[in-house]
């Protein structure tokens, strides 16, 4: 763990503030802690260990929904928020119940390689490119996403990546990829981190970086000077899946957790919850529903 830790400490560099240093080793070496010690192998009847993507931890969205599954159902859930890509793997090894993530196509290789028994969509909102107040690219208002980042890279401004193989990341190289750029050089910092951290640094930095729209407002409560420059575009498009876990992966996977958890997330009730969560702070919502149910239901 000491060895990943001074890797990170490697991507901040010296040249950073002491600020953003703290914010990278804590979050990178707490994501890490918290991944080794969930599922090795010690299991309750009554626990649900749920791997999900940063996003919907930072926004405030499982603070607000999970004590309500807990409450309902006896089940305590203990809740891993990392990258899509980490988030998958702990499902893969046998080291979650349930997964909760943002990347359909990983999602649906996961199913495929039989990993998952069961997928179900929850909801939806959109990725936004966010920048420094006086955006000095000049891309406010642009709609073309691709467009937008091949100015940034052009103008060598800078651009803090989520670099951790998080939905986010994953659907920012696709942007970077229909713009026909490979990002590269001192303006292009890719930080490891998730998108809470992702975006202080951004802000320290004076740079641009791309975000889903959830935990960016969620951030606009703390402070950040970081606007929306550029939404709207199709590819921005964000959706969110979850998946119980193969119980054949060992006697410990908590499948009966797994089931409850996802058929309490997608009913109709919760579904509500969750379309109206931000509403009251922030005038609109922050997710918007989209399981099975609830299309039924509406």
């Amino acid at each position: 763990m000491f060895d990943d830790c001074r890797k990170l400490w490697q991507v901040v560099g010296p040249h950073h503030s002491l600020a953003i240093a703290l914010i990278v080793l804590t979050a990178g070496c707490s994501a890490q802690e918290s991944a080794e010690t969930m599922g090795t192998g010690e299991t309750s009847p009554d626990r649900v260990i749920l791997a999900t993507t940063t996003s919907t931890e930072d926004s405030g969205l499982l603070d607000e929904i999970i004590p309500q599954f807990e409450t309902e159902s006896g089940y305590d859930v203990d809740v891993v928020a990392v990258g899509t890509g980490q988030a998958l793997q702990l499902g893969q090894d046998g080291n979650a119940d349930v997964v909760l993530v943002h990347d359909p196509s990983r999602e649906d290789a996961f199913m495929e390689a039989g990993h998952g028994m069961r997928r179900e969509d929850v909801m939806y909102n959109d990725f936004v490119i966010v920048g420094p107040p006086d955006d000095p690219v000049g891309i406010k208002g642009m709609e073309n996403a691709p467009a937008a980042l091949a100015q940034i890279a052009g103008a060598e401004a800078p651009f803090v990546s989520r670099g951790d193989d998080s939905g986010t990341h994953g659907k920012e190289l696709a942007l970077w990829a229909e713009a026909g750029i490979e990002p590269a050089g001192n303006w292009y910092t890719s930080a490891g981190q998730g998108m809470g951290a992702v975006l202080t640094i951004a802000d320290e930095l004076h740079a641009y970086t791309l975000s889903d729209r959830a935990t960016y407002l969620a951030r606009t409560l703390e402070g950040t000077e970081l606007e929306i420059v550029v939404e709207g575009h199709p590819l921005l498009f964000n959706s969110y899946g979850v998946m119980a876990v193969n119980s054949d992966k060992g006697e410990h996977i908590n499948a009966d957790g797994a089931t409850a958890f996802i058929d309490w997330l997608i009913s109709v009730p919760v579904q509500e919850a969750i379309g109206s969560f931000g509403q009251e702070t922030f005038g609109q919502s922050l997710f918007t529903p989209d399981s099975k149910p609830w299309r039924e239901a509406n």
